[in-house]
């Protein structure tokens, strides 16, 4: 399954994977309008969710050969 979503993944080109990160972010801020809750949660398990979820990828680009 990951081969064939690997597959069409290098396909993309800068272009498309910066329209998909403007998507998400756009869907979050939809989400945070649906739930304002979310706007409370604290800076640090903000800054621990953004670490959590960022380490692989720049892992793979910047260290892994």
């Amino acid at each position: 399954m990951f081969e064939k979503i690997n597959e069409k993944i290098n396909k993309m080109t800068v272009l498309d994977i910066g329209l998909v990160k403007w998507s998400v972010f756009f869907f979050a801020i939809i989400i945070v309008k649906l739930f304002p809750q979310l706007l409370n949660i604290s800076h640090p398990v903000l800054i621990v969710l953004v670490l959590a979820c960022g380490s692989k990828p720049l892992y793979k680009f910047w260290i892994k050969k």
